[in-house]
Order: C-alpha cells, then structure tokens, then sequence
C-alpha cells in the first residue's frame, strides 16, 4: 500500500488532524484498472458535492498530481483507490480552521480481474440505522460508526453483506452497498431521503437501466416487505453485483440479477 497527503508520499498522519478527531471530512473509494479511474466522473462529483455541502476547500489537482506519483512505482496501475479528503489540522473545538482541506489517497494494488457477478448469502440486520441530519444525506462522511457495528453483526453471522433496516423500519442499503429489489415483475431501490449513500454503482445502474426501457421505482420499502423479495442484489463501486442466493432461510431467485447483469452490461465499467 502507498499513502500520499497533497501529492507527496507519507508514512503517518497528525494527531492534530480532524478526520483523526472527528471524522471530519468525506472520501470515496474506487477501482483503477489500468491506469483509469472507472466511474470517474460520478466519483469527483459526489466528491465536489459533498466538499460543497461540508465547506471544504479542496484543489482535486491534487488528485491527477498523486496519480502521476504512483505511475513513478507501478508501470500500469490496477487496483483500489481511496480517495480521503479532511479539513486538516485545527486547534481543539469544532470551529473550523481557515486553510484548504487535505486530499489523502491510499492504493491497493491488485491484479485486473474479470468483472463477474458474485453469488452471496445474506440477511436482514438486528441494528437500525438511524436518521441523518438532512445536510449530511447522501454524503460519504469520514464517520463511519454506524457501518462498523452492522459490519461487525453481519460478520458474527457469516454474511458477506447484509439487509440494514433504519428506525422508522424502512430498508436502507447494504453495509457498504447500495441495494435492489425486484418483485412482482418490477426492480426497486431504496430512496435515500433520511439516510444512506449515495453510491455511485447505483447511480450507473440506474442510468443504464433507463437507457434500456427497465422500469426501476426508487421508493421507501417497508421491512414487512422483505419476505415478499424475489429477487435481490448489493453493488459499489467495487462490485456491481452481488446476488442473494439465501436471504436468512429463504432461497431467492437469481435469475432476474442475471439478467440484469447482462443486459446492463456492468462487466464493462468506465
């Protein structure tokens, strides 16, 4: 893994620095296969809309600088990018210091792979997520607590994903996936009205999917609903499908996720 602040290889980050002390900034994570960003686009305006939303002054040039770095270490770069954007260093408080905000980025390196849809088992979370303040909706904060005990429940009962309800009993995303539903002929998704992240795989499917003439209803799904899924598959930015063969004891049925894939083509991600 390399780590970069600003363009420059670094080994450690300040204690002083608010996304140590309180998440205080947004980041995205993304796949580069070689050499290009997939997604790019969706990826630097999530990014610049949640700097907007968060007043964080960041130079995204930065961004195209550290990638030049990393050409300097690996020939063709193929891998996860995590793109961390903090307010920086501050004096204690929360009042916000007045300089640019600091872009870190991480790579994973890791070999190009041939995008395929993924067959999971999965389930419905005992935890609720709770409402987000309205300014923050959507965004991909720093903080991510909420994501780190779902995570840690889905893990204790062996799914690779799983169902996150919020406190009104309304179906969200996944833990660190958006989701879709298809039921009675017709595909739904979640609407991200009080929580969840906008994602960015989500964002393409849908768009393909009206390129297509797919009807896909963004609404709120109640949870009482859930044993009436059909069919059901999570997708990020690192996997555009991951199919739910068994959601807790029932058996669901792939086929229309299939389809789907195919038809969308999401083994060809720009």
């Amino acid at each position: 893994m390399l780590f970069f602040k600003n363009a420059k290889k670094i080994e450690n980050v300040p204690i002083e620095d608010r996304a140590f002390q309180y998440g205080d900034g947004c980041f995205t994570t993304a796949r580069l296969r070689n050499n290009q960003i997939e997604l790019q686009d969706l990826h630097w305006a999530r990014l610049r809309n949640s700097c907007e939303r968060l007043y964080l002054d960041a130079d995204f040039d930065l961004i195209d600088k550290t990638l030049e770095q990393l050409q300097n270490h690996y020939p063709v770069l193929n891998g996860t990018l995590k793109i961390l954007i903090s307010r920086g260093t501050g004096q204690r408080g929360y009042s916000l210091p007045e300089h640019p905000a600091d872009i870190y980025i991480l790579f994973y390196p890791k070999a190009s792979e041939v995008i395929r849809p993924q067959l999971i088992r999965s389930g419905v979370l005992n935890q609720a997520m709770g409402l987000c303040m309205p300014s923050l909706v959507g965004i991909k904060s720093l903080n991510r607590l909420e994501q780190v005990l779902l995570k840690k429940e889905a893990e204790m009962q062996g799914w690779d994903e799983a169902l996150v309800t919020d406190v009104q009993g309304s179906v969200v995303e996944g833990v660190s996936s958006n989701c879709f539903v298809f039921q009675n002929n017709t595909w739904f998704t979640p609407e991200l009205r009080y929580n969840g992240v906008h994602g960015v795989m989500r964002a393409t499917i849908l768009s393909r999917m009206q390129r297509e003439n797919i009807v896909c209803e963004q609404r709120f799904i109640d949870m009482e609903n859930i044993g009436h899924f059909q069919s059901l598959f999570f997708c990020n930015a690192l996997s555009p499908m991951k199919i739910v063969t068994q959601l807790g004891q029932r058996s669901l049925d792939s086929q229309p996720c299939l389809d789907l894939f195919r038809i969308l083509q999401l083994d060809q991600i720009s």
